[in-house]
């Protein structure tokens, strides 16, 4: 045991989100979230998720997300688990369409509303933080269907409807808020960042930059909205991070990183530092994207910055300004090449602790605001033994070395306020739709065809990450 770089009220917790982990998807006078029409990705989901106006015409076998893995009835019994842990923080999602089930709707719906006091009450009982994100890629597929999704200007209005209701409801159960999950997201998969197709536009990037645009409007009026009505609320902003290496030495590979860095950048410029990068100008230019403002957009942007920083970190990135040489991407949603000094994880995401290091450095550098870890984590395949054991010392493994090198960043001078790593409890992937690729320190069973009991059951990790959490961070053997 050695002293802990991580300080005192260090809000150790996990994460999930409510379109991967409620079910219950049409239960209570909820609406349909983006997910709830997308299949498993043996039924087509990528395509599904690239194509949502196909999509929505199409009956599938098989949608993950109907049952999940049916928090909205098993909470008590997950956050129970939780507190087992040790948990100083939950960081959970507000399904928007099960408050607003059309997005637009007059009034909210009450039985939503009441689910989430029970959620945040049952937090309160074991002194568990709720870090709630207001829009986790659930914005109403009525107002994809209706007006666009978030290219339409309206939805800032809906959208901040949907916070006054929250602020209000659970002032006093909730102080830390993050307006948009991974808002870069919107430039790759917009269905899900905006609710939005962009298939048919004349001028895609022009018609994502406008949808984000509205979404970085709607997020400052947010945080303006949020502080009027509780002093003590704590909102932030929240990017899909990792830092892009160079492939080579070449300034031209150089450039091409630094580049690939600001285009998630560019969001939390705006939304931390209050106004539109100077980069950004000749990218529009250079793009044809003509932005529609209205009086009063940048003052809103420049008045009403976020609180702290918050960001998911599961693996570096590399580039080549050499088109040959990117012929050989693989990885996420971000084009990656593969990085021969890193092991990968059985979805092909490479495993950079250091990196983690490198990019709370290079983010902090950025805007000297806290941060936040909020999603972390490994993605594996997990097999129960004879005796009911998950032995997953790789995850362990993985974990170690990532909060060893936020311990590092801490030292170097990092403001850092939590960590909450993802899927805390196994939950269904929001790329892929299975249930097998599996991150929690808590097992579900249930499979990729949605079978099993739903009985939860606890990992190897969830006694080391008790210790951690017990130790502060100082002992991680």
């Amino acid at each position: 045991m050695t002293k802990s770089p991580f300080p005192e009220g260090f809000l150790w917790g996990g994460a999930v989100a409510a379109n991967q982990c409620e079910g219950a998807y049409l239960e209570d006078g909820k609406g349909l979230s983006p997910v709830d029409v997308l299949p498993s990705v043996e039924g087509g989901r990528w395509d599904a998720v690239m194509n949502p106006t196909k999509a929505l015409e199409t009956k599938y076998d098989y949608y993950p997300s109907h049952e999940s893995i049916d928090f909205y009835h098993r909470y008590k019994e997950d956050i129970a688990l939780f507190a087992e842990m040790g948990f100083k923080s939950f960081r959970l999602s507000i399904s928007w369409p099960r408050i607003f089930p059309n997005g637009d709707d007059a009034t909210p719906n009450e039985a939503g509303l009441a689910f989430y006091d029970r959620v945040f009450d049952e937090c309160a009982k074991y002194g568990i933080e709720p870090v709630v994100t207001i829009n986790h890629f659930d914005t109403p597929v009525e107002l994809f269907k209706n007006y666009g999704g978030w290219k339409n200007r309206k939805c800032i209005d809906f959208y901040m409807n949907f916070c006054e209701v929250i602020f209000n409801r659970y002032k006093g159960k909730v102080k830390y808020w993050m307006t948009f999950n991974e808002i870069n997201m919107i430039l790759h998969l917009p269905f899900f960042g905006g609710g939005m197709d962009v298939n048919g536009e004349a001028n895609p990037e022009e018609a994502k930059y406008q949808a984000a645009h509205h979404q970085l409007v709607a997020s400052a009026m947010a945080t303006k909205l949020a502080h009027e009505i509780d002093p003590e609320n704590q909102v932030g902003c929240m990017l899909a991070a990792g830092a892009t290496y160079a492939f080579s030495c070449d300034p031209k590979d150089v450039w091409k990183a630094m580049q690939a860095d600001r285009e998630g950048y560019f969001f939390i410029d705006v939304q931390a530092r209050g106004y539109y990068p100077s980069y950004s100008k000749r990218f529009f230019k250079e793009h044809n994207i003509n932005l529609v403002m209205e009086d009063g957009d940048l003052d809103v942007l420049k008045n009403h910055t976020v609180d702290y920083v918050a960001f998911s970190y599961y693996s570096s990135r590399l580039t080549s300004a050499d088109p040959e040489v990117m012929k050989e991407t693989e990885g996420n949603v971000f084009a990656t090449l593969r990085n021969p000094n890193l092991e990968a994880s059985e979805w092909g995401w490479q495993i950079d602790p250091l990196g983690l290091r490198i990019t709370m450095n290079a983010i902090y550098d950025r805007y000297q605001k806290p941060l936040f870890v909020v999603e972390n984590g490994l993605g594996a395949v997990d097999t129960v033994e004879a005796d009911g054991s998950i032995n997953d010392d790789y995850r362990i493994d993985y974990m170690r070395e990532h909060v060893r090198e936020m311990g590092e960043a801490i030292e170097d001078g990092v403001d850092l306020i939590g960590y909450t790593p993802w899927g805390c409890i196994d939950l269904v992937s929001a790329g892929s739709g299975e249930m097998k690729k599996r991150y929690g320190f808590i097992y579900v069973d249930r499979d990729n065809e949605g079978k099993g009991t739903l009985n939860r059951s606890k990992k190897k990790s969830f006694d080391w990450y008790k210790k951690v959490i017990e130790s502060n961070g100082s002992d991680l053997v």
